[in-house]
Formats: C-alpha cells, sequence, structure tokens
C-alpha cells in the first residue's frame, strides 16, 4: 500500500488545475508582453490568474506579483525591502522557527550591516506578543513572522502581531507558503504589507509563486531585466503555471472550509488511533492553534530517521524533523526551538495529511507505525 502523508512538503497537482494549464504549453502558448492577440491571450489569464489570487487574501489585483516560489518571495520581500529603506532603519525582528528561506535571507542581511533580533517561541509553538512588542524598536524597519510553521503547524495571531508592528511604524512581511489557501487571510485585517506564496502547497504546480506587496511600499527589484510584473519583477512570466496556481487558489478559496473540517476529523481520528496504540507519544505544537492537516508526533526514545526510514519501506511518506549534519543527525532549528526533552527531541515525525487522504490509509500507517516503532525502541 502507498501513503502520502507529506502534503506540507509538496503536494500533487489537481486534475482540474492540470485541465486549465494545458492549453497553455501549446494552443494559447503567447509571451504576455507581446501586444498582438496571441500574446494578449496569455496577458488576460494572467490577470485572470491573478484576481483569482487576490481574492483569496481580500487584496487587489494589482498588488499581487507573480515568482518561481515562496523562497523568490521571501527573499524578494526582506531584501528588497531593507535595502530600498536603509536610510530608516537597520533592525529586522523574526522568530527563531522562520523557514531556512527568511533565516538565511536575514543571514545575508546581517552581513551587510542589518541588526537581527530572533524572538525564540514558546514550548507549544506560539510567540510571545510581549516579547515582540519588546523587540520593536525605533530602528526597527521590518518584522517577519510566518503565518504558520512548516514543521509543527502553528498558526500565528498575524492580526495581533499586525497591530503591534503597525502601532510601531514598521512593516510588517509574512512567510505564508503553509497558510495560503488552507486558512482564512485577510491582509487588510492582519495589517500585512506584504505575504509570500507557493503554489506547490495547495495543489498547484511547482516552481512558481507569489507575492503581495501593500499599494504604496517601497521595495525594490532583486532581478533585473525587462519591466515585467509592473516593472518589479524581470523575467517573462511562466503562464501555465500561473494560470495552474490562480485555478488551485479558485478551487482553495471555494472549498477551504469543508476541507478544513474534513482534515480537522481526519487528524483527530489519526492522534486518537496513535495515543491508543503507542505509548509514550507527544503531540509538538498546540493542538487547536494548528493548520488542519498537521500532525507533529515525537515518539520517546525512537529515533526519528529510523521510524521514517521504515515507514518508506512500508509505503509511507511522511517528513522528519531532523537533518543530516556532518554525519550525526540532529533535531531541526524548530524542534530545537521548542526544548523539549532529549529523548522526545530525535523523534519528531510530521505527517500532513491533504485532500486525497482516507481513513484506511490512516489505519494502516498507525498498523504499520506501532511495530515500527517497538522495534526501533528495542535497538
Amino acid at each position: 500500500m502507498k501513503v502520502y502523508l507529506d502534503y506540507s512538503a509538496s503536494t500533487p497537482v489537481d486534475k482540474r488545475v492540470l485541465d486549465a494549464m494545458l492549453p497553455y504549453f501549446r494552443e494559447r502558448f503567447g509571451n504576455p508582453s507581446s501586444i498582438h492577440g496571441i500574446g494578449r491571450e496569455a496577458k488576460d489569464a494572467l490577470e485572470k490568474a491573478r484576481e483569482n489570487i487576490a481574492q483569496v487574501i481580500k487584496a487587489q489585483p494589482e498588488e499581487i506579483y507573480f515568482t518561481s516560489g515562496g523562497t523568490e518571495s521571501d527573499n524578494w520581500a526582506l531584501t528588497g525591502y531593507c535595502l530600498n529603506n536603509k536610510e530608516r532603519g537597520s533592525h529586522i525582528v523574526t522568530n527563531n522557527a522562520e523557514h531556512h528561506a527568511v533565516l538565511a535571507t536575514c543571514e545575508v542581511l546581517e552581513a551587510q550591516g542589518f541588526e537581527i533580533t530572533y524572538l525564540p517561541i514558546e514550548p507549544d509553538g506560539t510567540l510571545d506578543l510581549s516579547r515582540l512588542t519588546d523587540a520593536i524598536t525605533g530602528k526597527t524597519l521590518i518584522v517577519s513572522i510566518m503565518h504558520v510553521n512548516n514543521e509543527i503547524g502553528t498558526i500565528n495571531d498575524l492580526k495581533a502581531i499586525g497591530n503591534i508592528v503597525k502601532e510601531r511604524g514598521a512593516a510588517f512581511h509574512t512567510d505564508g507558503v503553509q497558510s495560503f489557501g488552507k486558512v482564512p487571510i485577510d491582509v487588510n485585517a492582519m495589517n500585512l504589507d506584504m505575504l509570500s506564496m507557493s503554489s506547490h502547497k495547495l495543489y498547484g504546480p511547482k516552481g512558481v509563486g507569489a507575492l503581495y506587496i501593500r499599494k504604496g511600499t517601497n521595495i525594490g527589484k532583486i532581478m533585473h531585466g525587462g519591466s515585467h510584473e509592473r516593472n518589479l519583477r524581470s523575467g517573462t512570466e511562466n503562464v501555465p503555471a500561473i494560470v495552474g496556481f490562480g485555478t488551485a487558489a479558485k478551487i482553495c478559496k471555494r472549498e477551504m472550509e469543508k476541507e478544513s473540517k474534513t482534515l480537522i476529523e481526519l487528524r483527530t481520528y489519526f492522534w486518537e488511533q496513535i495515543q491508543e496504540n503507542i505509548p509514550d507519544v507527544r503531540l509538538n505544537g498546540p493542538w487547536e492553534q494548528r493548520l488542519p492537516g498537521n500532525l507533529n508526533v515525537s515518539f520517546k526514545d525512537a529515533d526519528g530517521e529510523s521510524v521514517l526510514l521504515s515507514l518508506d519501506l512500508h509505503g509511507v511518506a511522511a517528513s522528519s524533523g531532523s537533518a543530516c549534519e556532518s554525519g550525526s543527525i540532529e533535531p531541526s532549528h524548530v524542534i530545537t526551538a521548542l526544548k523539549m526533552p532529549t529523548e522526545y527531541a530525535h523523534s519528531a515525525i510530521r505527517f500532513t495529511l491533504g485532500r486525497w487522504t482516507t481513513r484506511s490509509e490512516i489505519d494502516y500507517t498507525v498498523s504499520v507505525l506501532k511495530d515500527i516503532v517497538e522495534r526501533v525502541r528495542s535497538l
């Protein structure tokens, strides 16, 4: 049996999305910058996708800029904004459980003279808002706090964070790669200035994403060339992928509420079955304030990498909170930030459910997981 429980890593392209994309590879293949009819046809499709994406986050279509994915969007938001506004400040606030696309960009900016404050997360993965309030100073240029943590699924309260950031006059960026299309987003209610998005996390194609940039935000380019994307992001747009992204966003907007309810029910059942069948387990992250399809679990004294590889041999695809560096397996920066006991820190497994997950797949996973954990612990 093959079971895919790694939907936060990537999703299969929905057939409805693929069907929408196919004509733009051959019949409607034009360059959207061309002024002839074939080019205008591609341009119209591009703008319709922009509109679909804007509607999901209650933005204006002209505030959506297409990119190659979440990593480029994060890089552009931080680098483009900070370098274009360095006369106004030199301080960035983020947290120590951010995606590497944000953390690595902060490291680069730090080498260029910017000061970075990395806020610690709480043991349940949430952010202490009083720490955030204290961290923002008159020199703070931008605050970048992710909406949903990619490993443990914690949903940050962007409305509360946005209010704090706005009151103190800094710009507010969020990495919304894991949340876009899965949980409600209102860029105005959340006081967001920039929001990073990615297509392949919501049943669209890989290699395409977007950055929401609020009107009036002073951001510079990080890619130079032509005048594409209103002269802010050069390079011919990937029309088939963008059409797919827009279609996927439209489907998610329509089906989000129903899908979230289904995923929460499946996730609850999964966690109950794990607790009933396997002793000494720990849930990583909060239960309520969590992405619907995310279940990150640690199995006491069971090496996570061994569990993960054994699951793969049984046809179950999940992911580990560990990274192999210099021949030794260490907990990820997110798991380390939770400051959990060592016997649990090395055994974090992320299971993420999605549109086609079934209860029978969960039953199969629990049955093999029980035997795997027992065997690994005995070693």
